[in-house]
């Protein structure tokens, strides 16, 4: 029953995660290409940069969940599965804007090249893939491989960890495109009381 509720809470995770980003690409274009007062990146930069780094992310959830699979005829899943801690809690700090520092490499910085919606489109299909790997490994396969996180210290994860560190780092940029449109909307309202 914990395997079932675990791998549960990840595909609720990443539904309801990825159907917020999805009303995003609604919202007017004034408000999606506004640049913050910090020069961070705008709302459409962040969609992309979201799409991006799920793109490499899955290149390393591909190979680990061949691994894991591969895994199975040496490594005993019963016994993995009965001494697993169940426990999503140590990557949860990464769904918080802001809440450490995290330079991310050149490739998964926006490059403006790729249309809104193809962007969507690519979102689309990387939630896929990670629903897709749930349900391929709903027997506990994914605990069989881990592979080393250095983003805040995370250390060795395994391939369903990898899946919820992709859509809690989804997570902290709604909060970052959350904080760009209440800026824009509050520079609108100085402009009318000045």
């Amino acid at each position: 029953m914990k395997l079932a509720y675990y791998i549960q809470e990840i595909q609720l995770h990443l539904i309801s995660t990825h159907a917020r980003i999805f009303k995003w690409f609604d919202e007017d274009a004034s408000v999606k290409d506004y640049r913050p007062l910090d020069q961070g990146w705008t709302i459409s930069e962040i969609l992309e940069h979201i799409a991006l780094t799920s793109h490499f992310l899955l290149i390393l959830i591909d190979k680990g969940a061949a691994k894991a699979l591969r895994n199975v005829k040496q490594l005993s899943l019963t016994e993995i599965r009965e001494q697993f801690e169940y426990d999503l809690g140590k990557i949860n700090e990464i769904g918080v804007h802001k809440s450490f520092d995290w330079i991310r490499p050149e490739h998964m910085e926006p490059k403006g090249e790729k249309t809104e919606w193809q962007i969507k489109d690519e979102l689309t299909t990387q939630l896929n893939r990670c629903l897709n790997y749930l349900e391929q490994l709903k027997n506990g396969d994914g605990l069989l491989y881990e592979t080393t996180m250095t983003v805040n210290g995370l250390g060795k994860i395994n391939v369903y960890e990898y899946i919820y560190f992709l859509s809690k780092h989804a997570e902290r940029h709604i909060q970052q495109m959350s904080e760009n449109k209440e800026e824009y909307i509050n520079m609108g309202k100085s402009q009318l009381t000045s």
